[in-house]
Order: C-alpha cells, then structure tokens, then sequence
C-alpha cells in the first residue's frame, strides 16, 4: 500500500506520472511514496534467514571483503560455535583440479555478558584476475563450499557494476532490500556497504547474539561477492554503564579490511581500488580534524589517486555532509568543513553515505567559499564537486525518516522516505549508470537515476535540474 504526504510552499508544481506523485520545488523532486512510516519490524529468530547451518563445527556467518589493495586478494571470514577447528581454507580454480590451501588465524571476544564464537579470518594472496574460484571452509569437521570472482586488472575502461546499501539490520524490510538486490537484473559484483549492520546495540545490553543473526542473514550475499566495509555509529557499541568503552569492539573482531595495503594506521579508515574505481573509506565516527591520523591519511590518499589508471574517485562515509532531512540534520557539517575542499579540488565523482534513514540525491555543489568574515555560506553549482547520495535506506529497525526539511534546498535534487539499494554500472572512463530502487517497486524498476560523467575525464554537467 502506499501512502502520500502533501506538501505547500512557495514555487510548487504537482507532477502525477502513472501512480506516482511528485512535488516540484526550485530544490528539485520530492517524492511522496512513503512506504510505511512506522518501524520495521523484526524477522523472528527462528525464521530460516538465521538458520544455523547442520553439523558438527558447521561454519557460519561467511563473509568475503578485498584482501588488498587492487583486488587479487580475497579475505574469507566465518565463526565456528563447538570448538576453534581448522582456519585453513581450501582453493581452487574454476575447471581446475589443482587445489591450494592459505592458513588464518581464529579469535574471540567478550562484551558485558556474551562470549563469541570462533571467529576465523584467512586472506588468500595472488589470486588471478577475472577468475572465478571456489572455496571451501570447516576443513577436519563440517565443510561449507562457496565461490567468488576475482575482479578484472585495475584499468582505466574496464566496466564494473557496484551494489550499494546502507543501514540494514536484520527486519521483513532488511530482507526485501537484499532480495530485490539479489534479483536486480542488473547484477552487482561488488557491495559498497555504507555502515550501520546489525543493529545489535538496539536490543538489551546491546545483545551480540544479533551481530550473530545478522551474519547468517547477509551470508547468502556476502560468501560469494565481497562488501566493502564503512563502520556507522551502531558499530561504536559504546557502553559505559555495562562496562564496555573499547569503541567499535564487535564490528572490528568480526569485519576486517585491507587497510594497511593503503597505508593506513585504522581498519576505519582504507582505500581500495577495483576494476576502474579508487574508492576510499571514511570514518564519521574517528576523529579527523587537522593533525589527526585520519586527516593526514586521506590529505595524502587523494593526492596519490592515478585518475589514468582508476578514473572513477568514489568516497564512502557513514554521516552525510548534504542532507535536508530532519533526522541526523547538520551532523556531517563539521566533516564537510574539514574535508570538502579537498574533494573538490581533487574532483571526486561521487560521495555515498547512510545514516539517515531515507534517499536523497544532490547535485554537483560545493560550500567552500567560506571564511570567518565573508559570509559566503551558501551551497553552490560546482561542476568539480562530487554528487552526494544519501542511502540509509536498508530496512532497520528504527524506520524510515520521512520528515523532510522544508522547503527543498536548491542543491537537492531528490529525495524520498523509502527503503531500498541503488547500482553504480561505470561503463567506461567517462560515463557511468546510477541508479536507486525502492522496496516499494518490482526489483527491475528504477525510482531515480541518471548518468555521470567523470569529473576528472568528461567534465560535463550531468544535473538531472538543467533548463
């Protein structure tokens, strides 16, 4: 069922096209499908997306992520409940009978009252490029055999298609937003995860039995194309009054990333490139100010980006710095002050952030002219600033963030309380495919999109508002 909120400002046009309604405003669109404006609710624990797997030591909760920097390596994750077993994962190619073996290492961690179990990370090196390879885990007891493909050669027009979701949890819409991914005929390789996974500090004691529900639910997706990792503020598990102050102590145990590949001092904070992208993660939640690791990392990271060689610059963070609606309004701002200068000056494409539970798209803009006295504090046209796209809209527990600020700024081009994913197609080193899908549609339909030109190649403007 669909529900309709009506709006009244100044400059308002009402466009009905088929069965939707939007409004049009000197800002841009604002769709009025809502799909449900109260919280998600939870799948029951006993549905069969947390099933645990049959047999002794059974591995679950398998979770692959890039193992380096360009993409010939493959870090494979999983937990072991009866005892540590083996952390050694089997190998092989497609059509081949030479099997290898590569050797990981097990932990586990306590928070408040919970013990984890065996939690198992092996990085498989050399891998070859555009190759499908299995692999197999539980070596000695139970075994489970998945399959992955290893990415093209980083170049500048190899083609490349990108998931991306944000702020998922483990809910009926948490499971339609992975499923209509899943059946997306346009078939992602890759997941840029924006943060905000489990949820788990939403439950009593922040209950880490559901970090455990929610790596069996993404398991179908993530044991065979890698999710690349940007922690949220439901990763921080911040808890003094039960004891815990070690910041992001699950999601760091459980998720790891290359980020030493990319000379980074924080799993927080890394860079990957992939087919004909360099993409580099943030963390909102780390301190970033002038002198701090993470700034002096990313001032150094963007400099050193081959836009010969990886043409598209995609930056992913958890708090967005462009975002008109009313929830988690203006918490980016400090980050954008700190680091928007720099992206425009080293003309990034694209900036994808969740957080707020809803998706809005900007266009090309920038606020940088500011300074103490000048006064220059509005956003504007900047054909060398990144399109920021806000898609907190996996399906969590909290729900949708339909209250949007009024009216529309100019820089917004849409925005919309739905839950749903979105695609990146990047065709070559000049134009490339975006485009969201709502929860609320078949899986195939396309709510908003439109094409970017690479900033660094085909400067073009590429506004979806143009006159």
């Amino acid at each position: 069922m669909k529900f309709y909120r009506h709006f009244s400002f100044a400059f308002l046009w009402v466009l009905i096209g088929g069965s939707e309604t939007f409004l049009l405003s000197k800002g841009g669109i604002t769709s009025t499908f809502i799909r449900n404006e109260e919280k998600s609710l939870d799948m029951p624990l006993e549905s069969d997306v947390f099933r645990i797997p049959s047999g002794y030591n059974a591995p679950q909760q398998v979770h692959i992520t890039q193992g380096d920097h360009v993409g010939k390596a493959v870090i494979v994750s999983w937990v072991t409940e009866d005892e540590p077993g083996s952390s050694t994962v089997l190998y092989w190619r497609h059509n081949s009978s030479n099997k290898q073996t590569a050797n990981g290492k097990v932990s586990t961690y306590t928070y408040y009252n919970y013990t984890s179990g065996y939690i198992h990370h092996c990085t498989i090196h050399n891998l070859e490029f555009n190759t499908k390879y299995y692999y197999k885990v539980g070596i000695g007891n139970t075994t489970r055999t998945f399959w992955l493909m290893i990415p093209p050669k980083v170049g500048p027009n190899v083609p490349y298609t990108f998931g991306i979701i944000g702020d998922l949890g483990q809910t009926f819409d948490s499971n339609r937003t992975l499923s209509n991914y899943e059946m997306n005929p346009v078939k992602g390789e890759t997941v840029l995860f924006l943060g905000d996974l489990s949820y788990a500090d939403e439950y009593p004691f922040h209950d880490n039995a559901r970090w455990d529900t929610w790596g069996r639910f993404v398991e179908r997706s993530v044991a065979y194309q890698p999710w690349i990792w940007t922690s949220g503020n439901h990763e921080l598990d911040y808890e003094p009054k039960i004891g815990e102050t070690k910041l992001f102590k699950p999601f760091l145990n459980r998720y790891h990333v290359p980020f030493k590949a990319s000379k980074s001092t924080q799993p927080l904070w890394y860079s990957i490139k992939r087919a004909s992208a360099y993409i580099i993660i943030l963390s909102s939640y780390s301190a970033y100010g002038k002198s701090t690791p993470q700034y002096k990392w990313v001032r150094k990271e963007l400099r050193k980006v081959n836009r010969s060689e990886t043409p598209w610059l995609i930056v992913l963070m958890h708090s967005p710095w462009y975002n008109s609606n009313n929830a988690h309004f203006m918490e980016g701002e400090t980050m954008r002050v700190v680091f928007e200068p720099f992206f425009v000056q080293s003309k990034v494409d694209i900036v994808f952030a969740g957080h707020v539970h809803a998706y809005e798209r900007s266009e090309r803009v920038s606020n940088i002219a500011y300074n103490i006295v000048n006064g220059r504090c509005t956003p504007v046209k900047d054909q060398s600033a990144p399109v920021y796209i806000t898609i907190g809209d996996g399906g969590n527990i909290q729900g949708l963030a339909s209250n949007f600020t009024e009216p529309q700024p100019a820089y917004s081009a849409f925005r919309e309380a739905s839950f749903g994913h979105a695609t990146l197609e990047i065709m070559n080193q000049t134009h490339a495919f975006y485009a969201w899908h709502r929860n609320g549609d078949e899986y195939s339909v396309q709510a908003d999109s439109l094409w970017l030109y690479n900033r660094y190649w085909y400067p073009m403007d590429d506004s979806t508002a143009k006159s």
